[in-house]
């Protein structure tokens, strides 16, 4: 019969507004500079919800998948689109290629790092693993893209892959982006790399090093935070 969206996305909301703090509302909606409305609920009261809606709600194919995830996407408050991408990411069946385009649409409408990072880290990750060859087809054109959100989830979507991190790949992102002013281009160079240093220290120290004079600064202070002793 498939996924019903109005119950999921009922369950969601009303789940939301039972634990909803409107002072931590207007916290959490200044830390993070948007409009969007909040609820007030903290990342540990929304797990027990998002877990709640991957047992009620799983979806047998690749369209009820993303019509679930996109269902509570555009929900309007931030922390429906957090139970969203906690969906997202827990169906792991789902983390193939045919998903990437579905990706590529949360990075570019969520348009912020918290969204972002959880995309390029808990669902772009597993399919550039998995899937390197036909992934890295459609992800690679990230790198180039005008939209600054995509640029970062092609640079951070290795976090975490530790060693079978494509690190040739990983070097030449953070080259080809090195020379760009925006802060999260610049940190995410930093962040990529630094993580990329737990599994091959030696291999970033060289790759720092090499390209000192191109990295900004931030980059390459995050890059080398934990490997200043190989550094000379």
């Amino acid at each position: 019969m498939g996924v019903n969206l109005a119950e999921a996305c009922d369950m969601a909301s009303r789940g939301l507004a039972d634990v909803a703090d409107p002072d931590k509302a207007v916290a959490m909606q200044a830390y993070m500079k948007t409009a969007m409305p909040f609820y007030g609920v903290p990342k540990p009261g929304r797990v027990e919800l998002v877990r709640k809606l991957c047992r009620e709600f799983v979806p047998d194919t690749q369209s009820e998948y993303q019509d679930l995830v996109l269902a509570l996407w555009n929900l309007p408050h931030r922390e429906e689109k957090y139970l969203a991408l906690g969906v997202g990411a827990h169906h792991q069946r789902f983390h193939t290629p045919t998903s990437l385009p579905l990706f590529r649409r949360l990075i570019v409408e969520g348009a912020w790092w918290d969204l972002v990072d959880e995309v390029a880290n808990h669902m772009v990750r597993p399919v550039v693993i998995a899937f390197p060859a036909a992934a890295w087809q459609f992800v690679d054109r990230w790198i180039d893209d005008p939209d600054m959100w995509l640029r970062r989830s092609a640079i951070i979507c290795q976090v975490g892959a530790k060693g079978r991190t494509d690190a040739d790949r990983l070097f030449r992102f953070c080259r080809q982006r090195a020379f760009e002013h925006e802060f999260f281009i610049r940190k995410a160079i930093g962040w990529a790399l630094r993580e990329y240093a737990k599994t091959d220290p030696q291999a970033v120290a060289a790759f720092a090093m090499e390209n000192r004079s191109q990295l900004s600064g931030l980059s390459f202070r995050e890059a080398t935070k934990h490997i200043t002793d190989l550094i000379g």
